[in-house]
């Protein structure tokens, strides 16, 4: 494996780095409240970030979302790339592709996912009815990927909703709750190119989960990162008894343990893309990356928070807001001994891949 950077893929990391120093500033964050950046997200996708994803692919994707993580960036980038841009690419017909990519890559259209499936939505006929209790960034998506009893993928508008009601999450994620009564639902790649076998079942919802919970695992590598280089920062400066706080061995110590967590976090998670990138099989590494990110991301979040003192319970101060982000994602990942029991019947079953 090899996860060096190609030439398009660092040059989008760099651009995306810059523009997410330059506009998710503290300052702005405070502004945004717990809403997303609208300005962030138009100089994104007039750079043509999300579009370059496919390109770049997952493993791409991944390097992206350190850089949204590392400054905690309110705006809806790894949903729409990873239910939006990569679904569509990987599993949508010719015609949802060309409909669909262009509005994608502008940033006009938005998409979110009601992931993973909880069994709460049904389809009879193109009509889903049923009610998610929290999707990220629903309130700034136009569609929805919404799996059914039987996995099967649906893009339902939000507009066709019968509700969206706000939700406020641990982290701003700008989420709602979904309320479907017969919404009308286009099927993701439905359609059949003669020539081609009938798709397992399921298999479409099974490639876009573990590409999911791979990109939310690159999110949370960045998310510690700047949780961590902030604890370097502020442990260089503060001083306690005449010298800095970071020259005491405890301090030393338990930001040396939430280094090593951040870089097995970030490695795994660039495993899991690889292999998903060169259709190797990624279910067990992509849920090898997500216990991970769950796991050590928690202790990631609260040793940030602790080496920062009385400083890290203060609400307004930056490093708690990577302390929400932490705990967040955790909770989306499915929370360390879900992903965990998921392991085990992987390997039950003898078949990691």
């Amino acid at each position: 494996m090899d996860f060096t950077p190609t030439e398009e893929q660092e040059a989008a990391r760099e651009l995306a780095a810059r523009i997410f120093a330059d506009l998710a500033t503290h300052e702005r964050l405070r502004a945004a409240g717990t809403g997303s950046d609208a300005e962030l997200w138009k100089a994104l996708c007039a750079a043509g970030l999300p579009g370059s994803v496919e390109e770049t692919g997952l493993l791409g994707l991944v390097f992206l979302l350190e850089e949204q993580g590392r400054v905690t960036a309110q705006v809806p980038f790894a949903v729409t790339c990873v239910y939006g841009i990569l679904a569509v690419a990987r599993h949508g017909t010719d015609e949802q592709r060309t409909r669909l990519l262009p509005g994608l890559r502008e940033g006009t259209t938005v998409v979110t996912g009601a992931f993973p499936a909880s069994g709460a939505v049904t389809s009879r006929e193109g009509r889903l009815s049923g009610t998610v209790d929290w999707v990220p960034w629903l309130r700034d998506a136009t569609h929805v990927l919404v799996p059914d009893e039987d996995h099967a993928l649906w893009l339902v508008r939000t507009e066709g909703a019968a509700r969206v009601d706000p939700v406020e999450l641990t982290a701003p994620w700008s989420a709602g709750r979904l309320v479907l009564d017969e919404a009308a639902g286009e099927r993701l790649g439905e359609a059949e190119t003669e020539g081609q076998r009938r798709p397992v079942k399921g298999a479409a919802y099974a490639d876009v989960l573990g590409a999911a919970r791979v990109a939310f695992a690159g999110l949370q590598a960045g998310v510690c990162a700047g949780s961590l280089a902030r604890a370097v920062e502020y442990t260089s400066v503060r001083e306690q008894f005449g010298r800095p706080l970071s020259t005491h061995q405890a301090v030393q110590l338990r930001a040396a343990d939430a280094h090593m967590d951040t870089e097995t976090i970030r490695v795994t998670a660039y495993e899991a893309a690889w292999r998903h990138d060169e259709e190797l099989g990624a279910r067990g590494a992509a849920l090898t990356a997500a216990w991970w990110a769950s796991e050590a991301g928690k202790r990631v979040v609260h040793a940030g928070q602790h080496l920062h003192g009385g400083m890290g319970a203060d609400l307004d101060h930056p490093v708690h807001r990577h302390f929400l982000w932490g705990r967040q994602l955790d909770a989306y990942l499915g929370c360390g001994t879900e992903l965990l029991a998921e392991l085990g019947d992987l390997l039950a079953e003898g078949d990691l891949s």
